[in-house]
């Protein structure tokens, strides 16, 4: 198979020089192709910009004009990332100068190498070495632009992720948390995201990672309240073989997994005290313990972490550490919650039943005025995942138009007008059920409703977000045939 011709660019002054490298490259013009010879810097870039790309520059240090040396190479650099640059000089002392060999590196060169000496009239000096950097600095070339290539394919899949879950809004408040995003994502500090449940926080934790330099590593999500204490230790910290009954293998911690990263702790308030001082030690000095391996472990970890309490007040009951409070809290993200932010609640219902019909694949029903105005009016103490789920029940319920009697429902408050058969008032000032058979009769009516608005049970299960397997066990459940 032959192989692509390797686009030489040569920066030289000399018309001997310039003799002497065209007979070094000669025999391998298959290979190597001199595209275009310049003998000052300023025609160097503006060859490259007009007849670019080239793989391989080669330049004499100390051309004519007044573009040289280390800020010709900054300059050619700027104008191609991807394109090595050789650069050959008169000055041999240069060669073992590890300061000035220290300066063209800096700047951007790939190799450098003497001229001399000058009694070889028909080659450079070292003329295999040569060769051999043109061909090694072409391959470099090559994969660069793969790395680019994968670099771009990762942006994109970046982006995707963060448009899939917009930070809606144009509320100041809003604007605020972008804007402290965008100043914390470029530093490696920790972060506390603050604020009421379903405001949103996690969706700031991935923000502010995918904005930053650790965007193409994992972002792992922890929901501290959802681990058992007695397992927190393994599950973050992992454990090796035998160091326990029942550890057969070894296994990686979460921070593990997050290397390079950034971990979320959610909930970091129900962290169990025990596990707080083990964490401190890790923000401490980048070292944690494996259960069961006596040497410690490094990691490179951003720690972000979510509370819905007040960690001052837990600290004053001797509940939270207060030093790992100040190592939590070194930047601090306040979530506003929807009645902070009242103008976004148009925006955020209508990006939510556009995402649900494309789910459901509908065309968006319409919304009354009434209908809007009670969702605007709504104070929705579960915030914006509240709304969210809200406007799912909403699509799904009225496909045929969201009215005012459909949004009470969705609301879960009581009618004056029945919507078919679907609702029944489950509490009178009278009479109170309890709450096990208020979410039983809730969930038959529901499942009832959209059986009827569904062609299949598979189409009801998809619906409900639910595999089918689980819907026809819940029907059952239910008394459902």
């Amino acid at each position: 198979m032959d192989q692509e011709q390797i686009r030489v660019i040569l920066i030289e002054d000399e018309e001997y020089d310039v003799r002497r490298i065209k007979n070094t490259i000669a025999p391998f013009r298959e290979r190597i192709r001199i595209e275009e010879i310049v003998s000052t810097g300023e025609d160097a870039l503006k060859a490259i910009d007009k007849l670019g790309p080239f793989d391989v520059a080669i330049l004499d240090y100390q051309i004519s004009g007044g573009l040289y040396g280390e800020r010709l190479i900054k300059r050619i650099r700027e104008l191609d990332a991807s394109i090595q640059v050789i650069v050959i000089t008169k000055m041999t002392i240069n060669q073992t100068d590890i300061h000035f060999a220290n300066q063209m590196l800096t700047s951007g060169a790939y190799w450098f190498g003497t001229k001399y000496p000058s009694d070889i009239e028909e080659f450079i000096y070292q003329p295999t070495d040569f060769v051999l950097t043109i061909l090694n600095a072409a391959e470099k070339k090559k994969l660069e632009m793969d790395r680019l290539k994968s670099q771009n394919r990762l942006d994109r899949k970046i982006d995707r992720i963060v448009q899939e879950r917009p930070l809606l809004g144009e509320s100041s408040s809003i604007q605020q948390v972008r804007d402290h995003i965008s100043k914390f994502a470029v530093t490696q500090a920790n972060v506390l995201i603050t604020g009421e449940s379903g405001s949103g926080k996690e969706l700031i934790a991935k923000n502010i990672h995918y904005q930053s330099e650790r965007r193409y590593e994992n972002i792992v999500t922890v929901n501290c309240a959802a681990i058992p204490g007695e397992l927190i230790e393994s599950e973050l910290f992992g454990f090796v073989k035998g160091a326990f009954t029942g550890a057969k293998e070894d296994k990686a911690g979460l921070f593990e997994l997050a290397n390079h990263g950034t971990i979320f702790l959610d909930e970091i308030s129900e962290l169990p005290y025990l596990a707080q001082a083990k964490l401190l030690r890790v923000l401490e000095t980048g070292e944690m313990d494996k259960i069961g391996r006596k040497k410690s472990y490094k990691v490179d970890v951003r720690v972000i972490s979510a509370t819905n309490k007040n960690l001052k007040e837990l600290m004053e009951q001797n509940k939270f550490r207060e030093d790992l409070y100040y190592r939590l809290n070194i930047l601090n993200i306040q979530a506003p919650a929807i009645r902070e932010r009242q103008d976004d609640i148009p925006l955020l219902i209508k990006y939510f039943v556009g995402h649900y019909c494309q789910d459901l694949s509908i065309v968006p029903p319409r919304i009354t005025e009434k209908a809007w105005n009670m969702l605007e009016q709504y104070h929705w103490p579960g915030n914006v995942r509240q709304l969210k789920n809200v406007v799912q029940r909403l699509v799904i319920l009225g496909t045929e138009g969201i009215t005012q009697e459909i949004v009470n429902f969705a609301l879960d408050m009581q009618s004056q007008d029945s919507i078919s058969s679907l609702v029944n008032p489950v509490f009178t000032e009278n009479t109170l059920l309890p709450l096990k058979e208020v979410e039983h009769n809730f969930r038959k009516q529901y499942f009832e409703y959209v059986r009827k608005h569904s062609r299949t049970d598979t189409e009801a299960a998809g619906k409900l977000g639910l595999a089918p397997p689980n819907f026809h066990r819940m029907c059952k459940e239910l008394g459902l045939k």
